[in-house]
């Protein structure tokens, strides 16, 4: 007699949630070296859509995406971008998106011995900018402003809340990040809001750079 067992196995698994910015304060000094590789979130703009452009590493950010700026770019070295660092190119960049959406966009005021390595914009879905620089010493940061995360953690890298910061004329929130980096996020989670991701010695870097911060326009 031929005797058939049937034996059924059924596999579940939960997705793992979020990973969202604790809201306790930070109670140990964060490490002061500089991480070697950019920190990474939860959603990095793509540079595959048909209306992205692509962010290929660098002296100057991409400023011509396939959905055009309705607006002019003010011209280089003048205008609401001129306090930008940078190559006139990079003042351009700044303004082609400023005249183009109904958000404050800001620009770092450093001085000289940083560098684009890359950005890029959009404007569907309310615009958003990415751009990145590197500096002395290994230092890197990165802007992320307007609609550039749908995610309820804002995209920011997990990490514990410090306290407030200055992002430009905003107040943000200073998180040290558990990848090393610090962060400034301003109206975190919603559409626009604002991130600075920094790769610097030290929290008082972080903060200072924060508070370079100015506005081109909106």
């Amino acid at each position: 007699m031929l005797i058939l067992t049937v034996v059924s196995v059924a596999a579940c698994g939960n997705a793992a949630p979020p990973t969202f910015v604790p809201s306790g304060s930070a109670t140990t000094p964060h490490g002061s070296a500089s991480p070697s590789s950019a920190p990474s979130t939860s959603e990095e703009p793509s540079s595959s859509a048909s209306d992205e452009p692509s962010a290929t590493p660098s002296d100057e950010p991409t400023d011509t995406p396939s959905d055009q700026p309705s607006g002019t770019p003010s011209p280089s070295g003048s205008g609401p971008a001129s306090a930008c660092a940078g190559t006139a190119k990079n003042k351009d960049f700044y303004a082609s998106v400023a005249a183009s959406v109904g958000w404050p966009v800001y620009c770092p005021t450093f001085a000289a011995g940083w560098n684009v390595v890359s950005g890029q914009y959009r404007l569907a879905g309310g615009g958003r900018l990415e751009i990145g620089y590197k500096g002395p010493a290994g230092a890197r940061i990165t802007l992320r402003e307007g609609a550039f995360c749908q995610d309820t953690n804002g995209c920011v890298p997990s990490g514990s809340e410090v306290g407030p910061a200055a992002f430009g004329d905003k107040i943000g929130t200073l998180v040290a990040a558990d990848d090393g980096s610090w962060v400034i996020v301003v109206d975190q989670g919603a559409n626009p809001s604002w991130i600075l991701i920094a790769q610097v010695a030290s929290q008082d870097a972080a903060r200072a750079i924060g508070s370079s911060l100015t506005v081109v326009g909106g």
